[in-house]
């Protein structure tokens, strides 16, 4: 196909001030106009900044497999609903490499579910024969392999920025249980210990042969899916063919990961790709954890970048800390949901719990991008009668998937719903190289432009009533005169409709939201950090309070240990404060020292101690801190990883301070509260 030029034309602050209905600024209302609504106060604090966010994705996988052979008008209105500008307006895309089932197994998978393996058996080649497959033999590979999904590779290929390669499954023939579904058992490793070499070999063959067929670099490579999950399994039947599980996937423990990384490597190096890898793509945060506890370091520096999925949402500040203990990249790499009651494309639930996942997501996890699943569904199996009894609202679009070569938009109609909608609030002003920032609300996230010039902010009001919300733009350094807030709004009543730009006077603009309603606020004219925004101040001191002690972190009288105590102001609670990496506070890192003696918090042999500052420093005299702008911070020991906690939950005066690797524990999270700066 003819090669297109991408050109991003989402809005921007102009445009919406141009599009806005209403010629004339919106002033700030009244107290009296707005005193019979719930009110909010929003403070983006741009002195607290992620890296920048790489943009938003899919995977591709069934989708894909599916539709990538559809008539050309269904297929290309479905690709610009997903990458082009009016639609969601992705940049990421993550190719599935298939596994497959052996010729011989009649497809049992759910509708594009069987993604086609880069394999070619031999004529008679059945499920029992798992021995003949030789990665350095050409005529073992299928160079031609999965043509539906690589018509999306080329179509949207001018729209991506980083592309990565994904296993759900090892084929067939490296398989335990001789199925891509799982094994007989779901706890047991899947990947036959003889086959990790050539599956690493398969992961990277696959991937070679990808950017060569297509023109692309892709970035990473995956090698698992929610791996150490009892998940995937498969049932067979009287017959003995399978009837149960409807999907690739295999279960890999830690043990076996870690075989799996040892060998990818070296592997994509010999297929002279310039990939690295990510892993795990875990099924949620505490899972990862478990697996990446038991990583070795070396197996660590293998990874290159850290993949999770939030199907469940504890921990999500714990995998954050371990990304910024590694130094890593870290993705919410995978997550879907339904939100709803039911299939509907009109009802705002599904659209609202979407929107407050992805806030949570990125207030808490901190990731340099945020992907979905799938965004795109069978419409038939979410039908009431599909899944559930009652339907459901999996996807953002849906569309059926047994539609033909006969088919048009007519009779193979494209549906989107409110998930559709308010995703695009996010996709649409919160950008690619943009930087993520600290707020004070539980339902906004926010963010400071590529250029440094403008910002943006998400609110979410999931309730029944109309909300006053005010922007308090006064941690910026520079707010223009001619400064404004354009509201962009999604709700029962319209789909990212503009609204009139407000004026922002003495540093605040005010907004009413409707109830049930997703807003994306564009602000225009405000740049810089005030020089004030910052808590953590080169100079300052400080102290510590547990959140769930209420302790402060004091020197013991031994001049050494660290425990807690009462606050009473005595200099044995105060800490100077140093910065001594360079960094926007999210990944900056720390040295504190004794308001006493001078002396730095450290670490040694994993316990916390006031040492003498020898004027040498090393790692383990750095410190790490992280919010999610709830007033609460975590303090990451820049050497082990472990954070600084009260250990074993204790509140009695006199508790010892400790460190443990992160678990989002309360008792792992401090109230930083600013005293004098040096010298004042």
């Amino acid at each position: 196909m003819a090669r297109r030029t991408r050109s991003r034309r989402l809005l921007t602050a102009a445009g919406l001030t141009a599009l806005a209905t209403g010629a004339a600024l919106v002033s700030v209302p009244s107290p009296a106009q707005a005193a019979d609504i719930p009110s909010v106060t929003l403070r983006p604090d741009p002195s607290y900044q992620q890296q920048p966010f790489e943009g938003w994705g899919t995977s591709l996988a069934w989708f894909a497999n599916v539709t990538g052979g559809y008539p050309p008008e269904i297929r290309d209105r479905l690709a610009a609903l997903l990458f082009d500008d009016d639609g969601l307006g992705l940049n990421i895309a993550r190719y599935n490499v298939g596994g497959g089932n052996a010729p011989d197994v009649k497809d049992y998978l759910r509708a594009g579910g069987a993604v086609q393996g880069w394999w070619k058996a031999p004529d008679g080649t059945t499920r029992a024969d798992t021995n003949w497959w030789n990665a350095d033999d050409p005529a073992d590979w299928n160079d031609d392999a999965d043509s539906t999904q690589r018509w999306w590779v080329d179509r949207i290929k001018n729209d991506i920025t980083h592309w990565e390669t994904f296993s759900n499954s090892p084929p067939w023939f490296m398989t335990v249980s001789g199925y891509v579904s799982g094994g007989f058992d779901a706890t047991a490793d899947q990947l036959r210990t003889e086959s990790v070499d050539d599956y690493a070999a398969y992961l990277a063959g696959a991937t070679e042969r990808l950017e060569k067929a297509h023109g692309i670099k892709v970035k990473t490579v995956d090698p698992f899916n929610e791996p150490n999950t009892p998940y995937w399994s498969t049932r067979l039947g009287t017959d003995g063919r399978p009837v149960g599980g409807r999907q690739e996937g295999a279960h890999m423990s830690p043990a076996m990961q870690r075989k799996v990384l040892q060998a990818l490597a070296p592997a994509l190096r010999a297929a002279k790709t310039h990939a690295r890898i990510s892993a795990m793509d875990e099924t949620n945060p505490s899972t990862f954890a478990q697996n990446w506890s038991a990583y070795t370091t070396q197996d660590r520096d293998l990874v290159g970048q850290m993949n999770v999925h939030t199907y469940g949402t504890g921990q999500r500040t714990t995998v954050r800390d371990l990304a910024k203990a590694a130094d890593k990249k870290l993705w919410m790499s995978e997550v879907e949901g339904d939100w709803g009651d039911g299939q509907s494309f009109t009802d705002m639930g599904p659209g609202l719990g979407l929107a407050q996942h992805i806030v949570d997501d990125l207030r808490e996890l901190e990731p340099q991008a945020w992907v979905f699943w799938q965004p795109v569904e069978d419409y038939d199996n979410m039908k009431p009668g599909g899944e559930s009894a009652t339907g459901g609202n999996w996807g953002e679009i849906q569309l059926p998937f047994s539609c033909t070569s006969a088919d048009t938009l007519g009779t193979c109609p494209i549906r989107t719903n409110t998930k559709f909608d308010t995703a695009r609030n996010f996709t649409h002003f919160i950008k690619p190289g943009d930087r993520l920032i600290k707020v004070d609300d539980t339902s906004s996230a926010a963010a400071v432009t590529k250029d440094g010039r403008g910002a943006s902010l998400v609110h979410v009001n999931s309730t029944t009533s109309a909300r006053s919300v005010t922007l308090d733009l006064t941690k910026f350094r520079s707010i223009g005169r001619g400064a404004t807030v354009t509201p962009v709004v999604t709700s029962a009543d319209g789909k990212l409709a503009v609204r009139g730009a407000v004026r922002v006077e003495d540093g605040r603009a005010t907004f009413t939201v409707p109830a049930q309603s997703v807003t994306s606020f564009v602000v225009k004219g405000v740049s810089g950090v005030a020089q004030d925004a910052p808590l953590l101040r080169k100079g300052h001191t400080y102290t510590l309070t547990g959140v769930q002690s209420g302790k402060a972190v004091t020197v013991a009288g031994n001049g050494t240990s660290l425990v807690i105590g009462t606050p009473s102001g005595s200099t044995a609670q105060q800490w100077r404060l140093s910065q001594v990496r360079p960094g926007s506070a999210s990944d900056a890192r720390y040295v504190l020292t004794s308001a006493v003696d001078g002396k730095r918090l450290a670490v040694r042999d994993n316990v916390p101690v006031a040492e003498p500052d020898t004027g040498r420093r090393d790692a383990a005299t750095e410190w790490i801190a992280s919010t999610t702008g709830d007033g609460s911070w975590t303090l990451v020991n820049a050497a082990d990883g472990r954070l600084l906690e009260v250990g074993g939950q204790a509140t009695g005066e006199g508790a010892a301070v400790t460190t443990w690797p992160p678990n989002s524990g309360s008792n792992q999270r401090w109230r930083v509260t600013p005293l004098t700066a040096s010298g004042s």
